[in-house]
């Protein structure tokens, strides 16, 4: 069993602190590198979408996770983010400025929505998200002129200094950068200032604003960070489906990110990886199970929809700290064998949190 003991300000700091981690680390590195040249087509293709939802489930994380703030239209970033590196990349702008550019124009709208946005909270917010969603479905489905309405626009194979990166091993290595990319970023942001400032607003606005902290203005700040990592992973998708719709961002692909960050495991960037991981991997689960259950029931109209919902209950029933609770759970259980207590790992009652500022 290991203790953590710091013998300098900088071992509190480490990302990788123990030999045990380098490993761990190091070898999923090894394995993801090796993976395309191991698995099939589709199984890289299928990884490929895995990591463009990591990217858009870490965005949603930053609002709902760290800050407490419930979004039902980060679907419509997704579309904005896919629409403008689109139309960029049409217009001759190089892909990197172009991804760029579409991070950027989705954090300013997303900072736009956020503005109003933040006079509500709760299910009042949700609403809010929600409606912005369909709206935002709407105006691109009708823009014919712009975005091709729903007929779609082909998007252009990415290309950086005359490489075409489109091919599926490219395109993968890609995705995969850019997704550690965003991941670093991340992890430096919310162990600063304004990361701690996130979670004081999301824990007690209360005590936040008894602190000093502009909880306002955190909100926003969170807000127009998400949007803008959730359009990066827009411009993704766009390549990963090489012609875009309004149909592949409708309000469905929203339900799909709130509930990749339900089961990973709120306020935990762990834990968004794992809830795009499972939530990603459960319709080819499904699919590979019709062939096992009566007709009746495999034939039977959004099974997938009642699956989504069902694996979201029990996990808000039995593991409410998600797929991150259960790891480290898991961990701390192997890390203390054979002299571990039952009683360490029982699920304590849990209550909720009612005063908040106004």
């Amino acid at each position: 069993m290991r203790f953590p003991y710091n013998t300098s300000y900088r071992d509190a700091q480490k990302l990788l602190r123990y030999r045990a981690d380098w490993l761990a680390y190091g070898l999923l590195a090894a394995v993801l590198i090796a993976a395309p040249w191991i698995l099939p087509r589709y199984y890289v293709g299928e990884a490929t979408y895995i990591f463009i939802m990591c990217v858009a489930s870490l965005g949603l994380m930053v609002v709902t996770g760290f800050t407490g703030q419930i979004s039902f239209g980060h679907a419509a970033f997704v579309a904005i983010g896919a629409y403008t590196h689109t139309l960029l990349l049409t217009a001759g702008v190089p892909f990197i400025v172009s991804i760029i550019l579409a991070g950027v124009f989705t954090g300013l709208i997303g900072l736009l929505v956020g503005l109003p946005a933040i006079r509500v909270s709760g299910l009042h917010l949700a609403m809010v998200t929600m409606a912005f969603a369909i709206i935002v479905e709407q105006i691109v489905g009708r823009w014919k002129s712009v975005t091709g309405g729903f007929t779609g626009i082909p998007v252009p194979p990415p290309r950086i200094f005359g490489f075409d990166l489109g091919a599926q091993k490219p395109f993968y290595f890609l995705c995969l950068a850019v997704l550690l990319a965003v991941l670093a970023a991340l992890v430096n942001l919310l162990r600063g200032h304004a990361g701690r400032a996130f979670v004081g607003v999301r824990d007690s606005e209360a005590a936040a604003l008894s602190l000093g902290i502009w909880i306002a203005g955190y909100k926003v700040l969170a807000f127009s960070i998400s949007a803008g990592i959730t359009g990066i992973a827009g411009a993704l998708f766009a390549h990963h489906v090489q012609f875009v719709t309004p149909e592949g961002f409708s309000l469905l692909l929203s339900l799909e990110l709130v509930i990749m960050v339900m089961i990973g495991g709120l306020g935990s960037l762990r834990g968004a990886v794992f809830g795009a991981v499972f939530i990603s991997l459960l319709p080819t689960a499904i699919s590979a199970m019709k062939p096992f259950l009566p007709d009746r029931v495999a034939g039977q109209f959004g099974l997938e929809t009642f699956v989504f919902g069902l694996v979201l209950a029990l996990f808000i029933l039995f593991e409410p700290m998600g797929l991150n609770g259960r790891w480290l759970k898991l961990k701390s259980l192997f890390s203390a064998f054979p002299l571990y207590r039952k009683d360490t790992f029982r699920r304590g009652k849990t209550y909720m949190k009612s005063e908040r500022y106004r």
